[in-house]
Parts: C-alpha cells; sequence; structure tokens
C-alpha cells in the first residue's frame, strides 16, 4: 500500500471513528512512512475491536438459545415461494426489505433452526434482533403492563431491526395476552421484519387468540410484506431419536 493510500484510509477511519482530520495534516507535516503506518494500524485495530464489541452487543441482546447456522443445502429442502430466491435469506436482504417472514410445517421440522440461523446471520452482518418465544413473550409484555412499563417495552424492542418470534399459536391465550402480541404486530408494520415459526394454519388462528377479527388483522399486517416458507417431512427429533434407538 503507497503512503497516499495509507494517508486516505486514515482520513477515512478518522470518519468512522468521529475524529477531526487533524492527524491527516499531522501525517502531512510531520510523520515518517513507518508513524503513518502504525497510526494506520492503530486507527484498524481500533475500528475492528469495536465492530467485534459492537456485535457481542448484539447476540447478548438477542438473546438466541442456543446458536444455529445456515449450512450446507438445506434451504433445498423447503418449499420457498417463487418471489423468494434463497440468497434474500442468507444475506438478509429480507430484512433490509422490511419482510416479514412465515415459517409454517410440522413440529420437529427445522423452524426454530432457521430462525435462529437467520437471526445469528442478521447478528453477523451488524443487524440488531430479538429473539422470542411467543410464550416468554406475552409473559414480558403482560409483567411489564402489570409494571407500568409497557410502552418502554415496547421502545426497547423497536430498537431491532429483526424479531423473531418463535412457537407463535402453540399455546391459547386469553384476549388480553392476545392483543399485546397485537400490538407487537401493528407496531412493526413496514417497520421492521418478523420471523414467525408455527405449526398453526391461518384459518385456526381466531380460535388460539380469541378473536377472528383480531387474527384476521394480524395475519393481514402480516401477509402484506410477508412470505411463506413451508416445512414438510417427519420430525427431525423423532427422526434421530429412532437411528440412535437402532
Amino acid at each position: 500500500m503507497d503512503r497516499s493510500q495509507i494517508r486516505s484510509e486514515i482520513a477515512q477511519f478518522c470518519r468512522q471513528l468521529i475524529l477531526s482530520q487533524n492527524a491527516v495534516r499531522l501525517c502531512d507535516l510531520e510523520a515518517t512512512p513507518k508513524q503513518e503506518e502504525f497510526l494506520h494500524q492503530v486507527f484498524r485495530e481500533e475500528l475492528e475491536h469495536r465492530e467485534r464489541l459492537r456485535k457481542a452487543r448484539l447476540f447478548q441482546r438477542a438473546a438466541f438459545p442456543i446458536r444455529k447456522t445456515l449450512e450446507g443445502d438445506e434451504l433445498n429442502s423447503l418449499r420457498l415461494p417463487s418471489t423468494l430466491h434463497p440468497d434474500e435469506l442468507t444475506s438478509c436482504q429480507f430484512v433490509r426489505d422490511k419482510k416479514n417472514l412465515m415459517l409454517y410445517g410440522p413440529v420437529g421440522t427445522g423452524k426454530t433452526h432457521l430462525a435462529i440461523a437467520l437471526g445469528v446471520k442478521a447478528c453477523e452482518l451488524g443487524i440488531a434482533t430479538r429473539f422470542f418465544t411467543a410464550a416468554t413473550l406475552v409473559t414480558r409484555l403482560s409483567e411489564s403492563k402489570r409494571a407500568g412499563a409497557l410502552e418502554r417495552t415496547m421502545k426497547d424492542m423497536e430498537k431491532a431491526d429483526l424479531v423473531i418470534i418463535d412457537e407463535w399459536g402453540y399455546l391459547p391465550m386469553d384476549r388480553e395476552e392476545a392483543q399485546l402480541l397485537f400490538q407487537v404486530i401493528a407496531a412493526s408494520y413496514e417497520r421492521r421484519s418478523l420471523v414467525l415459526t408455527t405449526n398453526l394454519e391461518f384459518s385456526k388462528w381466531g380460535s388460539i387468540f380469541t378473536d377472528d377479527q383480531m387474527a384476521a388483522a394480524m395475519i393481514d399486517r402480516l401477509a402484506h410484506h410477508g412470505q411463506l416458507i413451508v416445512f414438510e417431512g417427519e420430525s427431525h427429533r423423532l427422526k434421530h431419536a429412532l437411528m440412535r434407538q437402532k
């Protein structure tokens, strides 16, 4: 790397570190080539250090129960809609486009794995992410409401660009709990991406969320910028359990 390129990158590092361009001026007036190289190294390593800390904070805030990754050709076994290219998933372009994903299929077919893997990839790309099961999210919202802190909890969730809600519709809930979840859906509409995993077909949402109209309003908001990914086949957990028995 020649000296002019080093100095150009030092100027860029100063902007990223929110420093004045005085370091560039001093390089021009007083620094030797070796001093410029050392300053370049210091600034570069400081930025890399900050990026590592930022990603660590993103993973901590996401609160994944375990880390999963997108491996091999596992996307090939899914039924993706024609309007969704696999690259949109693996690059997290769907998050930038504020699209929702509904991961639908029987228990044990890999919905949670994919949801977490997408969230992990998002964090690696510097995208703020939150992971909840529907039950833990309802509990958190209910407790916040009782404590008079619901608005603060909602604002905290709004800092995320991707919210993953696992096990959607697995457990019935009362009207107040359903209304709290509806607030999350409504507040996220066209503002961030939602990824939901569920084994519940849309026609049965009304029975789980106690209100057909509210269920319809949820579906309308999720589907408007949403994509349905269908998981098929037998439970991976059951399959591997049978293999161990053999």
